[in-house]
């Protein structure tokens, strides 16, 4: 049983019999919120117009996620080039269908104004660097990763979204699957119309040569990789997802940063001599993402093995222009849009219609607070 709305890319059968598990069941959400000085340099992301802008873009979202529209918020949405927070299409599934949420402070530079769990991470320093992170609190958020997927492995809802805010992090996520051998150069997207992925491929590049890390000659682990080039948000999520596998379905709600978790759980699996359900686990994004003309989330999806599906949510007909920007490639996806928008329509079997009503409804709030 599979949803008209919901398109797959690679691995059909995985993916129905993926869909068919969760089908008329309520997923649990868990946000997990990191920070890399990456997502600062100039040009590098569309996640907030200026980079003083995109250092608070994930607390902004961790609040709107909370608490909706609000008049005054601590951290407003921050202002984009073009078009609108994905955080509107994350928050309108939730609100909608009730579907509870949790959030996980990876590594910020400051705590969320509203309630989550601190897994006392810390921001990474730019990949370029090649020395992102310790890799003390690499292998700390590891541990912290398993155990709270454990928990949530017990939670009466019937799968897991694990979505992610960390601006910058299509660069890191090109960083894990360059690292880990995988030819991802011109592959990975970005919230940007046409990918910047020049820029992207010189930081890492230079990141992985700092760390010495194509020219060493010795074998690397996975969590040294991530304490080089990654981010905090990487070694939490695919501990999770691994933890969580074991019992019940898991998404990784995003494109390309969940591809790149997907290859690290990989390789951690095998590192670690740890037992996970491989087909348990998919990835889920927006069709902006799948299909964007200047990535290749696809080939992407079928080089790292990964079952790939993304809802066909439309904002062509939208009567907003911000949200008509993502038909011209702004902005894509971002904190679990494309798979709580999957998650709305395997659950309670939202079409199109009502998607596009939700979403809108958001906005008009937003705007009346403003």
């Amino acid at each position: 049983m599979t949803h008209p709305l919901v398109a797959v890319y690679s691995h059909p059968q995985r993916a129905e019999n993926w869909q068919q598990q969760v089908w008329g069941q309520p997923p649990l959400l868990v946000l997990t919120l990191g920070f890399t000085a990456t997502g600062l340099i100039p040009g590098v992301s569309a996640a907030g117009a200026t980079p003083d802008d995109r250092r608070y873009t994930a607390l902004a979202d961790a609040e709107f996620m909370v608490n909706g529209p609000r008049p005054q918020p601590t951290f407003a949405l921050p202002p984009l080039q073009a078009g609108a927070s994905p955080a509107l299409i994350s928050r309108s599934v939730v609100v909608g269908q009730q579907i509870p949420l949790k959030l996980l402070n990876a590594g910020l530079p400051q705590s969320p104004t509203v309630p989550h769990i601190d897994l006392g991470g810390q921001p990474a320093q730019c990949l370029s660097r090649g020395s992102a992170l310790p890799l003390a609190q690499v292998n700390h958020l590891w541990q912290m990763g398993l155990q709270w997927g454990a928990t949530f492995a017990q939670d009466p809802a019937a799968y897991v979204l694990l979505a992610e805010c960390v601006v910058g992090g299509t660069t890191t996520a090109l960083a894990i699957l360059t690292g880990l051998g995988l030819d991802a150069e011109g592959r990975v997207n970005s919230s940007h119309p046409t990918c910047n992925h020049d820029q992207k491929q010189r930081l890492v590049q230079q990141g992985l040569t700092q760390a010495k890390w194509l020219s060493s000659g010795h074998s690397h682990h996975p969590l040294e990789l991530v304490a080089a080039v990654g981010d905090p948000m990487q070694p939490v999520v695919a501990a999770m997802a691994l933890a969580i596998s074991r019992t019940k379905p898991v998404m990784l709600a995003g494109g390309t940063q969940m591809l790149a978790v997907y290859a690290l759980m990989q390789a951690l699996a095998r590192t670690q001599g740890y037992d996970w359900v491989p087909e348990n686990v998919v990835v889920g994004t927006t069709r902006w993402v799948a299909e964007d003309p200047t990535g290749d989330t696809v080939g992407l999806a079928r080089l790292t093995d990964a079952c790939l599906m993304a809802t066909r949510l439309s904002f062509q007909r939208s009567r907003f222009a911000a949200l008509r920007a993502y038909e011209q490639g702004f902005v894509k996806e971002g904190v679990g849009a494309g798979a709580c928008a999957i998650a709305a329509s395997l659950y309670q079997g939202w079409g199109q219609d009502e998607l596009l009503t939700a979403v809108e409804q958001v906005l008009m709030a937003k705007a009346t607070v403003e």
